[in-house]
């Protein structure tokens, strides 16, 4: 603590993000990043944009890529928003859309940014449980609440929603803005953006980090109403004008229209991750099902944190929360079919994993 901070500063419990270790060899399964590089279209895009129209701003409405968006899903350009990461998309619509006197409902087992928010924008919040599988139970959001927002597929559980179960929570609240979460919905889900002409309350978010490859560029999207996307443009641009770079624009225009590639890349994560399970199962671990680019998994036998260490000194790096009802799982991103097979001969020679 310090004499000059402000306040809010001291209360807060800022979110803690995965490793990003410089360790040689080490098998990298942590963070949900994609094994495969991006668009070989996208890479070319940034090579032809670093030229002397760097020292230019970006185009601050970022046009082209919120273009190529609205085509990919059938919308208007002016129904998507666009900013540095889905995160930032996110923090704006805390901000923009889910503070009100009723309170905002989201799962108590979810991604740990809903929180941080929550404590930065000093919104009142209800975390609803999960049910006794990891699901998330719709009945139980059947309560006065400001907004909800919910993760399809779910995370760090992997587990997905139907469209219909979707629209279905949609519809019960006309009055709150409810938004789907989409960051994993390109492995085996299916997106929400088909009812926003149906659905005024409703936003969707997604991201260019895990599908296509480029979490190194941050750029993240929502889909919703013009009333919506407004919302969150006034507050982007009460903070940052400029949140893309001329490079992040291009190579997600690029990446967005690259659909042979993308539609190739998420099929051999898909086919990995399936293995993984069949093969983790065989193990005698629990496997939850997984409509992500990763698995939550447990032994019976072992502790979370044991398997966690045992994996980290063979150079192994997945993901461990020490919280209530999943201190015993561990979250593993799904890398090449080599790093998961070194996973998997790893866990293979734990006591009782056999």
């Amino acid at each position: 603590m310090s004499q000059y901070w402000s306040p809010i500063v001291s209360r807060l419990s800022p979110y803690v993000a995965g490793e990003q270790p410089r360790i040689q060899n080490l098998v990298k399964l942590n963070t949900n990043e994609n094994p495969y590089g991006p668009s070989a279209k996208a890479v070319a895009a940034i090579q032809a944009a670093a030229d002397d129209a760097l020292r230019l701003y970006p185009d601050p409405s970022a046009t082209a890529l919120r273009e190529a968006i609205a085509a990919r899903f059938g919308l208007e350009a002016d129904q998507v928003f666009v900013g540095n990461g889905s995160d930032e998309v996110l923090a704006h619509t805390f901000q923009a859309l889910l503070k009100h006197d009723k309170p905002l409902l989201y799962p108590d087992i979810t991604y740990s940014f809903y929180p941080t928010y929550s404590r930065l924008y000093d919104i009142d919040v209800v975390e609803i449980p999960l049910d006794e599988g990891f699901r998330i139970r719709f009945s139980d959001y059947d309560r006065p609440s400001g907004a909800i927002i919910i993760p399809n597929p779910n995370a760090p559980t992997g587990i997905g929603l139907a469209l219909t179960e979707i629209e279905a929570l949609v519809a019960a609240h006309p009055d709150a803005p409810v938004v789907v979460d989409e960051a994993y919905i390109d492995f085996g889900g299916e997106t929400a953006a088909s009812l926003i002409a149906r659905y005024p309350n409703l936003l969707v978010i997604q991201t260019l980090s895990k599908s296509r490859s480029l979490a190194g560029m941050r750029v993240g999207f929502a889909l919703g109403q013009r009333h919506l996307i407004d919302a969150l443009q006034r507050v982007k641009d009460s903070f940052n004008s400029y949140p893309l770079d001329r490079l992040a624009q291009v190579a997600a225009t690029a990446a967005i229209e690259d659909v042979a590639w993308f539609e190739a890349c998420r099929q051999k994560i898909i086919a990995t991750r399936d293995r993984v399970s069949e093969e983790l199962q065989a193990m005698g671990f629990d496997v939850l099902p997984s409509q992500a680019n990763f698995v939550f998994a447990r032994h019976p036998a072992l502790a979370g944190a044991e398997v966690y260490s045992a994996l980290r000194a063979e150079g192994v790096l997945v993901r461990h929360w020490n919280k209530p009802r999943i201190a015993d799982y561990l979250r593993i991103s799904i890398g090449t079919d080599a790093e998961c097979d070194r996973l998997l001969d790893v866990l293979k020679g734990l006591p009782a994993a056999v």
